[in-house]
């Protein structure tokens, strides 16, 4: 299980334990019941959990246990889900998808949608918006050149929408445009214990600062 993965739940089992939940958080489960992996310890027992709701401004960070869960999607395995043509039209960003799926068949890192693109091709409920951007998580294990990261966001320009991609190595997340654009400066560095300035993402330490 990977960071920006979406949990298919139980929502009653998720609902359950917790009575002191805002009400937008019990009615987009039990309305959507999936929520997205995010960073943190992941355990057997206990998987950190990011649930959303109609609005921009509700994002609520939770827990889940390994036992609510009833199916796991992965942003690459998304990209096999059709788009309904008239939401196609409709959101520039999902237009976007099958247009850098072509360009970047060749590309040999896991990668697909995440964020409100990734959420409606998994559920199926319509969160894109006209406007929205189209982000992009990939799946770097091992370490890939600044010059990759500068012919990777070449090659994503011109898309009918704007395009953010983040990178998750094992250790950390961070994004691929400022790493492409990185000089002797450290960057920023998501790790599971927060934000940190790091030289080297694939290094345990993070050549942190």
């Amino acid at each position: 299980m990977r960071i920006h993965d979406l949990l298919e739940i139980d929502a009653e089992r998720f609902l359950q334990p917790d009575a002191a939940l805002f009400p937008w958080i019990i009615a987009s489960v039990r309305k959507t019941p999936y929520v997205v992996v995010r960073r943190g310890p992941v355990s057997e027992q206990s998987i950190p959990v990011g649930v959303r709701g109609s609005q921009r401004s509700e994002r609520w960070a939770g827990f889940c246990c390994a036992d609510r869960v009833k199916r796991v999607l992965t942003p690459d395995g998304l990209l096999d889900q059709p788009i309904p043509l008239l939401r196609s039209m409709d959101a520039p960003a999902l237009r976007s998808v099958p247009i850098l799926a072509e360009r970047w068949r060749a590309v040999g890192i896991p990668w697909g949608p995440g964020g409100s693109v990734g959420f409606e091709l998994a559920t199926g409920r319509e969160v894109v918006r006209p406007q929205s951007d189209l982000d992009i998580v990939m799946y770097a294990d091992r370490r890939i050149t600044p010059g990759d990261a500068k012919d990777l966001l070449a090659s994503a320009q011109g898309l009918p929408a704007a395009v953010d991609i983040r990178v998750e190595t094992p250790v950390c997340g961070f994004s691929l445009l400022e790493y492409a654009g990185r000089t002797p400066e450290p960057i920023l560095l998501r790790t599971a214990a927060g934000a940190v300035l790091g030289l080297e993402p694939w290094d345990e330490a993070g050549g942190a600062r």
